[in-house]
């Protein structure tokens, strides 16, 4: 943030400011972790579950915090504003400072979706930085902490923010829009991530909604028209629409969409960018996999929609690189085998899409090396509910489809995605512990490829990281 009084941060939060230095200047960095306090931050502290910020103040006082935002004095060596609720406290600071960087013409775009967001939110700030100075978030800092806390990085030289909106039920994205509030929208998609939590695939829908009906009419909601829910979306957002594709022209009278899509040998993608009333621009994607094609033309639109001609965009795309880990990370050994390490998360949807990419690379490679396998390493797709276990067999049974040899499941739900693979023909076996997989997987060769792929909560790209570790 800029650099603020100690009196305005107090009055924007509501606060009890026990200090007579109320113009001291605070920030520029606001921090939930003291580790992270910089000379002259503001560190907030957050309750959790297993630890209270309110211990760490001290901490963050030593590491060069100004002063802290908390539910109740500490004593430690630094101003504190006393505030009922620091989590709100924070959600208050960053719509203060955002609406204060929007009256010096910052640009808001906001993305959501089942899948492909983090990865979009990446391409996009990539795409924006040729335009000027962008802020987005690390990560997946999508939830309530995650957005305010990337707002919060916003200066005045900024121009563009990127704020990815995650959801686990409804309303979540409404509060977020309201310390966000977008100039443009972009839903990637509707899948069953979160499936558990909002009980219908139609639930998630009006979710993911809520993003393009916070979007004011003189702002853009750009839709991805290949998933018939998000197109749907047009009629529920008082935005103009801009309808995105990744498999041809979607229709409109404002598109961006790709054509004469072709993979390389490691499955990058290269197509024809397309915007309404442009000459059309070639890209050539550095990010692997077919479904980056569709996150790459929803960053596309974005940008179109914030003003950007497409040769800028087509320019920055072809450059852009991953930015977030363990998102279809793609590495080789020296011994020529390829780890796909895609375990940052898991959903249905995800999955298949990262089974797709690593089979097309088996077969490329068995162009040159026909002994090239595929050998998969899964776990838990989290937040399933009641189909949890179905959700799990189905995705073992498309692994045998997709041409692994191997399927190794971990997790409490490794005997459904060994049951499904084993069902499909393939061989299968159930990992009591994740580290159980270099074991298994001792004897690969050149060619090879190995997908990695779970939710977060599994940890397995230890896997990934064991693999890319072992003796070549």
């Amino acid at each position: 943030m800029e650099l603020t009084p100690l009196a305005a941060i107090a009055r924007s939060v509501s606060g009890t400011l026990g200090t007579d230095d109320a113009q001291a200047l605070i920030g520029p960095d606001v921090v939930i972790d003291s580790r992270l306090a910089t000379p002259g931050s503001l560190f907030v502290a957050l309750p959790g579950e297993r630890t209270d910020g309110h211990d760490f103040v001290a901490a963050a006082a030593a590491a060069g915090a100004t002063a802290a935002i908390v539910g109740h004095t500490t004593g430690a060596p630094l101003a504190e504003i006393v505030v009922d609720d620091p989590l709100i406290a924070l959600a208050d600071l960053a719509r203060v400072q955002v609406a204060a960087a929007r009256e010096r013409g910052l640009r808001v775009a906001a993305i959501t979706g089942s899948a492909g967001k983090t990865s979009t939110k990446d391409l996009l700030a990539q795409v924006l930085e040729a335009a000027g100075e962008t802020v987005a978030p690390r990560g997946s800092f999508n939830n309530e902490i995650g957005t305010p806390l990337t707002a919060l990085k916003v200066a005045s030289q900024t121009r563009f923010l990127v704020a990815e909106m995650g959801a686990r039920g409804p309303g979540h994205i409404t509060s977020l829009t309201g310390i966000v509030p977008p100039d443009v929208g972009v839903v990637c998609n509707v899948g069953t991530a979160h499936l558990g939590e909002f009980g219908s695939v139609e639930a998630i829908a009006e979710a993911k909604g809520e993003l393009v009906q916070a979007v004011p009419a003189t702002g853009w909601a750009v839709l991805n028209a290949d998933d018939e829910r998000v197109r749907a979306m047009a009629a529920s957002t008082p935005a103009q629409v801009l309808l995105v594709s990744a498999a041809g022209d979607p229709g409109g009278d404002h598109a961006v969409w790709a054509e004469h899509v072709r993979p390389d040998n490691a499955e990058r993608y290269g197509f024809v960018l397309h915007a309404s009333g442009q000459a059309p621009r070639p890209v050539r994607l550095k990010v692997t996999g077919l479904h980056m094609v569709g996150n790459a033309v929803c960053a596309a639109g974005a940008a179109v929609a914030l003003g950007l001609p497409l040769d800028v965009i087509a320019g920055a795309l072809s450059t852009a690189t991953p930015r977030s880990p363990w998102r279809m990370e793609v590495r080789d050994r020296s011994d020529g085998v390829t780890i796909v390490n895609d375990a940052y998360n898991a959903n249905p949807d995800s999955t298949r899409a990262a089974l797709d990419t690593a089979a097309r690379m088996v077969a490329t490679r068995q162009g040159t090396t026909p002994g090239a396998k595929l050998f998969v390493v899964l776990g838990d797709m989290l937040e399933l509910g009641e189909d949890t276990a179905s959700e799990h067999a189905s995705i073992g049974r498309y692994a045998a489809a997709s041409g692994a040899v191997l399927v190794l499941a971990v997790g409490a739900q490794a005997q459904n995605l060994v049951s499904g693979a084993a069902a499909g023909g393939v061989d299968a076996l159930r990992l009591t512990h994740k580290s159980e997989a270099l074991a298994e997987l001792a004897g690969l060769r050149r060619g090879d490829v190995v997908l990695v792929k779970a939710s977060r909560g599994v940890g397995l790209e230890t896997v990934a990281a064991d693999l890319l570790g072992a003796p070549c």
